[in-house]
Parts: structure tokens; sequence; C-alpha cells
């Protein structure tokens, strides 16, 4: 181009310009061209051709259409299976032959590009309903590449005829292809909506789109209620889609990203393997994972849990397998002997893709232009392109009705004027000449004339003649229809009602994905129903909540039901009856709090060992739960009082514990050997009673002791003897009675009026005789005529009893056997539950 130039009239950018020469474009005339050069300035040209490409990436490659949810590549992929006739009813054709016909007709870029898009139609674990039926090696969940396409064959999928039908009558515009030698639909009529039940992902330039796939039947459930309902909400649209429903299943945790992806368009949301915990022999234990999160590589995450385990980041896993099959996916984690598997599976959930995050975009083309849509908007755009299509299908099926009504007329008029019909034919020398007669002797057009030559003898037979007036009479019923839809969107709205119900029930199925609440979201409590629960917890960590209901009521001396499966050495250590809207505080032996709502406790049968705390609670090495109160709120006006092993006790206002960090604040300050063995909820004018493990009890007044910072340490409660230590501590309750129960099943109760009040500090006195035939006492509660109990045993033995089944005795007493301890069992729980409370 340089050649071209000639230099005597050139200027340089250098070179200050005067005049009109700084205002005009420069223009060269070459002599030998012609041609025109035009200087820019190179900032310019790249912002342009910038431009260009980015509009070409983001309206021709990158993101899908709102109305048919495709892009460009996989509407072109379809249509040209559609005009190739490789329907789901066919036989499968080469996929090499399908890339050649979009390569050929539609799409001039690299035949890697098609058919990676062909492949990803195929994939059962990338889109929720395929849209294209594979045979052969199409890759796998592990990330294993598909076979060539000269060995894979495919066809559509039945429910891509939902995608494509009435495309062949002037439903869609069309556009004309690269070369401009054929015609390409610019959108697909799309009676599915496919957008959101398969999603999209897409990067454009500058922009990206990663909507998520829904369940078919829950997209069509709220398409009807927007057709019903223009004015529907989004948090009613909520109440028939749960959420994305991934075709990996899994599970999502929470519903804020989920309700902020269809309020705005953007939302996070956490999704997280199935796996389930089943025990084997010799008290070990095994993980089995059955679903992943979606787009997560298999191989690639089993790969992250060996290593885990190589580094020790992840300790007592000493088997790791994949067992997945053709009947889904199985992956194998055994833990060695008394591993935790709860433990485990946290900390794989914290270090590996067994929990991911899922970020929503619901980017998409509106009119040509990218858009974020909220879910009604997804819906609005779908149902618009639903009435368009319709609208456009009535106005082809009225243009063919018409043509053909009109034909059948001048069938009906010559029929009718047969005789001179024929007459007229027979004696016309020519074709034309015949027409010509028809059209002036019978008033007919070209059209009607050229149909009656054409018709053949058979339709002079008086049942065709029938059949003709019969088709008439139908096509003129069919019209009136016709135009009443064309006129009226109110029946245009209930065919689209109509098609949709038909589509649910072919292809609607169940959710895959299951959502459930995530810690720290925030709850609607309000659908969450009041009422009383057991909440137990063992010695190793682990609690659950069940009915009231689960235990029936027997008589004292009885032997229990079977109220938990534990291991060895696995036993309850407190159970006690909760509202499922209370807070759960949990006093820790490290004199540390942490606090749950009731009904964040995982609910469990009774034989079931419950979840592990540490899944709920943050605990530090050696922490474990020793004392937990239900608390409905936060008030100044109530006190915590503590008790610890060696006898001091603490008073501190509730409200001071109302907000605890995320690893539990501190409760009381305890010296190096000493452990918090108990807490109670009083109102800072009761009188308490603490009761040690040989049989010695104290009652004082909760005056004597001062409220205290949380920090703080305590005052001296009791005063024990060598080898002796607090067990338990409680109100005392004038109109009610002590219940003290022993470890060999051995209790009684005792009027409250027996127990002198003393100044804190003392020795106490004798409560029960701790016999050989009783053994230590290992708790105390305030009980009333009315109140019930429940009884625990180190093998999980539970007992339900009245307590007007134990007899009131004197302090100085053995007390009567509550509950029949087998040999080598021991009783290690005690709760009392309020019958008027149930």
């Amino acid at each position: 181009m340089a050649d071209n130039i000639d230099n005597d009239n050139t200027k340089s950018n250098d070179s200050p310009g005067t005049g009109a020469e700084d205002e005009m474009p420069l223009d060269i005339q070459p002599t030998d061209t012609g041609e025109k050069i035009v200087p820019i300035l190179i900032e310019d040209e790249m912002k342009n051709s910038f431009m260009d490409y980015a509009m070409s990436v983001i309206v021709s490659r990158a993101l899908p259409d709102a109305r048919d949810g495709l892009k460009p590549v996989h509407r072109r992929i379809l249509y040209a299976m559609k005009e190739a006739g490789i329907t789901h009813d066919k036989a499968y054709k080469k996929s090499a032959r399908i890339v050649g016909d979009v390569l050929g007709k539609y799409h001039p870029h690299g035949d890697t590009a098609v058919y990676d898009s062909l492949v990803r139609m195929v994939q059962e674990f990338s889109l929720r309903y395929p849209l294209i039926d594979g045979q052969g090696n199409f890759g796998s969940i592990d990330g294993d590449s598909a076979a060539a396409m000269r060995y894979t064959e495919t066809r559509m999928d039945k429910i891509t005829d939902e995608l494509l039908i009435d495309i062949d009558k002037e439903t869609v515009e069309t556009r004309p292809n690269y070369d401009g030698s054929l015609q390409e639909p610019v959108v697909l009529p799309a009676k599915i909506p496919n957008l959101l039940i398969n999603g999209s992902t897409g990067i454009a330039v500058g922009m990206a789109t990663n909507m998520a796939p829904h369940n078919l039947t829950e997209i069509i459930d709220a398409t009807l209620m927007v057709i019903d309902n223009s004015e529907v909400t989004i948090p009613e649209l909520m109440q028939v889609v749960k959420g994305p429903d991934f075709p990996t299943a899994a599970t999502i945790l929470g519903t804020q990203g989920i309700r902020s992806a269809y309020e705005t368009g953007r939302g996070k949301v956490r999704l997280q393997a199935v796996a389930e915990i089943e025990e084997m022999k010799k008290d070990k234990s095994r993980i089995i994972v059955t679903e992943i999160p979606y787009q997560v590589n298999k191989s690639k995450l089993i790969e992250d849990i060996a290593a885990l385990v190589r580094e020790k980041k992840v300790l007592g896993v000493s088997d790791l397998r994949d067992e997945s099959n053709r009947e889904g996916i199985r992956v194998v984690i055994e833990l060695t002997r008394g591993t935790n598997p709860n433990i485990v599976l946290n900390q794989l959930y914290k270090h590996t893709q067994l929990q991911t995050t899922f970020g929503i975009i619901n980017l998409a083309l509106v009119d040509g232009v990218p858009r974020e849509l909220n879910l009604k908007q997804l819906l609005q755009i779908y149902i618009e392109h639903r009435i368009d299509v319709i609208q456009k299908r009535t106005l082809f099926r009225l243009k063919k009705a018409e043509e053909r009504a009109h034909i059948l007329r001048g069938l009906k008029i010559a029929l009718d004027h047969l005789d001179e019909v024929i007459s007229l034919i027979r004696s016309s020398n020519d074709t034309e000449t015949a027409r010509n007669g028809l059209i002036e002797n019978f008033g007919l057009d070209e059209l009607q004339a050229r149909a009656i030559l054409d018709m053949r003898l058979q339709k002079l037979t008086g049942l065709e003649r029938q059949k003709v007036d019969d088709e008439f009479d139908e096509l003129i019923e069919l019209i009136a229809e016709l135009k009443f839809i064309i006129e009226s969107d109110e029946k245009k709205y209930s065919i689209i009602k109509e098609e949709l119900a038909d589509v649910k029930e072919r292809f609607g199925d169940e959710r895959r994905t299951q959502i459930k609440a995530a810690t720290g979201d925030i709850e609607d409590e309000d659908l969450i129903p009041k009422e009383d629960v057991v909440v137990t917890i063992t010695n190793s960590g682990y609690i659950k909540r069940l009915p009231v209901d689960t235990y029936s009521q027997q008589h004292r001396g009885g032997k229990g039901v079977i109220g938990m499966d534990t291991k060895d050495e696995d036993f309850v250590v407190d159970i006690f009856v909760a509202s499922t809207h209370d807070y759960i505080l949990f006093f820790t032996n490290k004199g540390r709090i942490h606090w749950q709502k009731v009904y964040g406790i995982p609910a469990g049968s009774r034989q079931s060992r419950g979840k592990a705390i540490v899944n709920l609670l943050e605990l530090g090495d050696g922490e474990s739960v020793t004392a937990m109160i239900p608390v409905s709120e936060f008030v100044d006006d109530k006190y915590l009082l503590m008790a610890t092993r060696m006898g001091t006790i603490k008073k501190s206002s509730l409200s001071d514990f109302s907000n605890p960090r995320k690893g539990g604040i501190i409760a009381v300050t305890l010296l190096e050997d000493d452990e918090l063995v108990n807490v109670v909820l009083t109102d800072g004018s009761k009188e308490a009673i603490l009761v040690s493990m040989h049989g010695k009890a104290i009652r004082f007044s909760e005056n004597d002791v001062r409220p205290m910072g949380r920090s703080a340490r305590g005052v001296r409660g009791m005063n024990l003897e060598a080898g002796d230590q607090v067990v338990s501590m409680d109100v005392v309750d004038e109109t009610a009675s002590l219940l003290t129960i022993t470890e060999n099943g051995f209790g009684k109760r005792t009027e409250f009026t027996e127990y002198r009040t003393m100044r804190r500090g003392g020795r106490g006195v004798i409560t029960i005789v701790t016999s050989l035939r009783n053994g230590p006492v290992i708790n105390v509660r305030s009980v009333n005529e009315s109140d019930e109990i429940m009884l625990t045993s180190s093998e999980g033995i539970i007992i339900r009893i009245p307590v007007t089944d134990v007899r009131i005795q004197g302090r100085n007493t053995q007390g009567v056997k509550i509950m029949n301890v087998r040999s080598g069992d021991k009783v290690v729980g005690v709760a009392r539950l309020k019958t008027g409370e149930e």
C-alpha cells in the first residue's frame, strides 16, 4: 500500500497543519488503481473493531436467546438434524455427518466447536433434559473425552421435537445463512421453556452467563401461575419452583442464594454431595458418596481426597475406591477403627469439591440485547414468545384453510353444474380454452378453474361429492375458530396451558436435587411447628431430637426400650425436653458456651445415634458438652447459675450470653483441673442445691452469690471431702421434691424441707446413702407429682415412668429400685418430663 502513496501529497502527522487541512480527512487518489487511502487514528480503529468483535461474540456465539434458551451453534445443530430427518423415531446417523451439514450450511467455524456442542447436548450429567440421543462414547463425569465424531452416532431426543414443532408453519423469523444460499431460523418455536430447564453457560466479552437447570414440572407449574395471575410475586413462584434441579442431583444448602437469583438475576448456591455413613464390623465405618455437585469431575475429586489423606490433612481414612457403574455414583471411603465418620465427612466437605458453589447469572439475549433477568421475567419472555408463535401458527393455518376453502367453493360450483361443466370441457379444443370458459361462465378464478380441470372422475360420485361438502363445512368452522384465536389473547393463553399440561404429563419427572437449610441461614420460623421434643446427647458427642411420644410410659422396675444404637463406651449423658423454637445453650466442660435453635438440631429415630455435635458447634480439642439449657429469649432479669466439679459456683446475667461467636464465648474461667458440670436458669432470688457423688447435699440462697461477668471465676459453693466431687445442681422448689438417682438404678424422692438452708461453702448434709448396692450418685432433679422421668443407661436403654412411682423417703435412706440395670450397665442420664407442658 505504501507504493501507491504519492509522497508529494502526503503530510506527516508530526507536521503542523493550517486552515482547512486540519479539519478535513486526507484523501489520496493513486494514479494506478483509483483507490482512496484514508488515514485514521489507531485508537479509533481498535475501538471500533473490538466493539464489532465483542457484539459478534455476545449476540452470535456466547449468550443464549431468552426465548428458546439456545445459542446459535446449538440451534443450528438441531435445525440441521430436523432438516435431515434425524428425529427420535428414525435411525441413528454418524455424528460426523451432522457436523458436516452444520458446517457446510449454517455454521462456518471449526468442526471441534460444533462437535463439542453436540456432545454436551447428549450428556446426561451436563443437561437436565438432554436434547440429543447418542450412541457410543460421549465422555463421562470423570472428565473423559468423547470418541471421535466418526465413531459416535446421534439422533434427536424425543423432547427436542417440542423445541422444533411448528417450525414449518412460518412461526419464527428466518434469516439468510452465512453465504446467502439458505435460510435458517433466528429462534426456535420452543414449546418447552428450555432456558430454565436446561440452563446455559457462556463467557462473552465483558459479561458471562451461568444459568442453572430446573425441574420441568416445577417450571411448567410456575408458568401456569404467571398466566393465571400476571401480578404473581416471586416469593409466590418460589412456592412452586423450589430451586435449581441439577442433573447430578446432590443437595443445595440454604435458600438465600436461590432467593437472590430469582429476585435479582444473580445469586450463589452452595451444593453438597450426598453421603451416607455405614457401620461396619469391628467398630469401623465407611462413607458412601452417591451424588456429587454439578460440574464436578469425579476422578479429580477422588484424587483430591487421596492427596489430603497422604498429606495427613484428613486422618482416619484406611481405603478409598470408586465403585461407580451404570447404576450411579458410588465412592467408598473406609475409615480406621474408632474414627468418627462425621468429623471426616465434615473435613472433606471443607477441603474438597464435595461441597462447591454454583454462581447463578441469569443473563440472556432479549431482542438481541443482553439482560439480567429474574425468575418472573424469564417466564414472561417465554410466554410472550409462545403467544407470538401461536399467533403466527394460527395465521399460517388460517391462510391454508382459506386457500383450501376457496378451492372447495369452486369444486362445489362445478359439482352443482356438473353437466354444463362437462359439456364445456368436452367442447373445448385445449386446456386454456376450457379454463377460460369456466372462468367466464361460472364466475370462477384461475385457481378454482385449474382445480376443476385437475379433478379426478371419482370426485363425481355421490360419496365423493358428500366428502367435498363435509370438508367445506369443517373448514368454515375451522376458519371461524382460527379467527377467534387470532383475536383472543385469552384463547391463546388457554392453548399454552393445554400444551404445557401435555408436555408435563409426557416429560415431567421428580426433583433430583434436594434442598435443606444451612447453618446460619435465616429460616421462616412460622413454617416450623412449635412442639416439644426430646433432645439427647451422648458422651462421644452425638446429638438428636425426636418426639416426646417416642417412648411409651412404663412403671418403675421395667426394663425400658432401646433408645439408641450405641457403640462400645458410647452412652447418653444428657436428655431433656425443649420447644422447637427455643434456643439451646450448650455449655462445655471447658467453661465455654455455644447456642443453636432446637429445630436446627437434626431429627433422628429412636434407634439412631444422631449427628456428631462437632458438625453443629465448633468445639476445641478435648472439649465436650456438659450442660444444655433451652431458652426462649435473652433477658436481663434471668440468670445462669453454674457449678463446677470442684464445688465452685457462679451467677451471671442471661443477657450476657445473647451474642456468642462462631467458636463460642467464655461462660466461666476454670482452674486447671476443674470442669463445668451443670448450669441452671434462675430469676436471681431462688435457692439452689448442690449434690456430690458421695451423697452430700448443700442448700444455699442464690443471694449469697453476686452476679459476675462472663470471664469471672466464681466463688466456693461446697466444701468437698477428699475424692468427692459435685455431680449436679438444681433449683429448690418447695412445692416439689428432690429426686436422687444412683448409678445402679436406685433412687428416691425427698422433700426440700428436709434440707435446711446453709451458707454457701459448707460440707452439706446426707441426701442418700451411697452403699455398694446403690453406687455413687449420678444426678438429681427437682420434680413435681405430675411429672414423669426418663432414665438412660450406658447401653442406651431408656425407661419412662411417672414420678409418683418413686415414693418419698427421708434423707438418710437408700431408696428403691427404679430401673432394672443389667450387669455391666449403669444409669448415666436422668431427664424430667413435665406432663402439663406436653
